[in-house]
């Protein structure tokens, strides 16, 4: 599984096949039904606190043994057994545009605290997306062409600079993560807080839902090298379902002429082409994270065909495809910059049979991924 031995000046390690391809697949299908806008411009993010804070703690349990299989790896390599905490989980995802220079990853104050770094390619290089070529700049093991399911683990500090080229198509995915000897840092302590709040909340007679609660609008706003103007760029889950193949409708009557911000908090249905789907959704993330595990669900079991069924779907009005336009025209402000930045997936194949069962699936996935 190890590529390259440990080297003295510049310990590093690179893991073949370390996870598997149904688990990077799992994994991005979490990023890609719950991602907010990253860190850097033309970058994504899924955190577990933010999952928490969305009621999506459910999502979490995939995370758990990939966490301890990679935090005991690191220790075992570099010798430091049953001294870590982790110190931070997270999905990025790097879009067209989106690179970073040579640096540490313990090369700020606050950050010094990080002593390891592990990244896990969740696609492939070539195939998934072009550019974002990972290169070291002293050593060994120079550059890394990521590939679904292996790993490479190095110390945060500068005997490991490194540097990111700029992706120029396609999503690049990785799961990130950096330990800490310093227990203070422990990142379960601090989820383990907002799990507690979640539960207090649910005690005071709030009724249990694993039903999402979307984040403020601002953090799935996606603007091209993250300008502040809502006049360009798009909402990040009208986006990825415009990406599948999907608009967006409201029933009730809307005055496009005012604050709309709360609007994708309100229940909606999900049209494709000419037909509207009769499911109605709690929100526009509830209905992304179906979506998204419908397709996923859907690429195992390939089980898809261009047939919609009659009796599930009404043929769209002219009013009512009037007001899926005019969502778009508030959300989706770039559509060209939507296709660019996600690339298509399912336009040609959709069976609502299978669709309506997914909805199903989706609730018994949730439920027993529920801690």
């Amino acid at each position: 599984m190890a590529d390259i031995e440990m080297e003295e000046d510049h310990p590093r390690l690179i893991l073949h096949n370390f996870l598997t391809e149904d688990e990077c697949k799992e994994l991005e299908f979490i990023h890609k039904s719950c991602s907010t806008i990253g860190y850097r411009p033309n970058v994504f993010s899924t955190t577990l606190s933010h999952l928490i804070a969305t009621n999506s703690a459910h999502l979490i349990i995939p995370f758990l043994p990939i966490r301890d299989r990679l935090k005991e790896k690191v220790e075992e390599t570099f010798g430091c057994e049953y001294e870590l905490v982790t110190e931070f989980t997270g999905l990025i995802s790097w879009s067209r545009g989106a690179s970073i220079g040579w640096h540490s990853d313990d090369n700020r104050p606050y950050l010094k605290q990080r002593d390891f770094t592990a990244v896990c390619y969740l696609n492939s290089y070539g195939k998934d997306f072009e550019g974002g070529l990972f290169h070291f700049q002293d050593g060994e093991l120079k550059t890394i062409a990521p590939m679904v399911g292996d790993a490479v683990i190095y110390t945060a500090d500068g005997r490991n600079t490194h540097s990111v080229d700029e992706v120029t198509s396609g999503e690049r995915l990785t799961l990130t993560l950096w330990f800490s000897r310093d227990s203070s840092h422990d990142e379960d302590a601090k989820l383990i807080l907002l799990l507690e709040e979640n539960v207090l909340l649910k005690s005071n007679n709030v009724p249990w839902s694993l039903l999402p609660l979307p984040a403020s609008d601002n953090m799935y706003w996606f603007s091209p090298h993250q300008a502040s103007n809502q006049d360009i760029g798009f909402d990040i889950r009208l986006g990825r379902l415009h990406a599948l193949g999907f608009d967006v409708y409201y029933s009730r009557d809307m005055n496009f002429g005012s604050d709309l911000s709360e609007l994708l908090m309100e229940p909606m249905q999900l049209a494709r082409r000419d037909q509207l789907l009769d499911h109605k959704f709690v929100n526009v993330l509830h209905s992304l994270q179906v979506a998204q595990f419908y397709f996923w669900e859907g690429c195992k079991s390939q089980a898809f065909t261009n047939e919609v069924q009659s009796g599930n779907t009404v043929r769209l009005s002219r009013s009512q495809s009037e007001k899926t336009t005019q969502v778009n025209s508030v959300f989706l402000k770039d559509t060209k910059l939507v296709e660019t930045v996600f690339q298509s997936a399912g336009q040609g194949y959709f069976n609502l049979a299978t669709f309506s069962a997914a909805i199903t699936e989706w609730e018994d996935y949730s439920c027993w991924c529920e801690p």
